[in-house]
């Protein structure tokens, strides 16, 4: 079963730039505009959290869903303390869209749901989710190494290794 994938959005980008507003138009997420909106108990990608995402999250995302947030940075701690679910981080990542291309850990939302998508399993669902972008192929090629062992993990503390080993 593949999850439900969500995206809280505060409309503080450009529509036509936006990553998530475009998976949005294509029917791959649904956009949230209000906090209150976002499902309870989903597997929430928060970068500040304590705790990285593995594929032992794999059931709380299939049962859930998946919410990615697309807003400031400046809004982060604001936004992250009024929505619940369960936190996640994204581990070390490269970015490969046209914006932040090479920069680690600047990822589109795009980027960060196929990121979550692959690391808990659903690889087919995250090339599709890139497949809407001409830089799609490019961040699965530039992350492959890193995506194929974060996928085989059991645990976030399993992911943090592998990205200290990495780093």
């Amino acid at each position: 079963m593949d999850p439900r994938i969500f995206v809280y959005h505060e409309r503080a980008c450009d529509p036509f730039k936006c990553t998530a507003l475009r998976l949005a138009r294509l029917g791959k997420v649904r956009v949230v505009w209000r906090v209150s909106d976002v499902p309870r108990g989903c597997i929430v990608l928060n970068p500040v959290s304590s705790t990285a995402l593995s594929p032992a999250d794999r059931e709380a995302a299939e049962r859930r869903g998946i919410v990615a947030v697309d807003c400031s940075w400046k809004n982060l701690s604001r936004v992250f303390k009024c929505i619940r679910g369960v936190h996640r981080a994204l581990p070390f990542l490269v970015a490969a869209n046209p914006i932040n291309y090479g920069v680690p850990t600047k990822l589109s939302t795009a980027e960060a749901v196929a990121a979550t998508l692959y690391i808990l399993g659903f690889k087919k669902e995250a090339e599709r989710i890139l497949a809407c972008f001409k830089w799609g192929a490019s961040f699965l090629e530039l992350n492959r190494e890193l995506l194929e062992k974060y996928s085989s993990a059991k645990n976030s503390e399993e992911i943090i290794e592998i990205q200290s080993n990495y780093l």
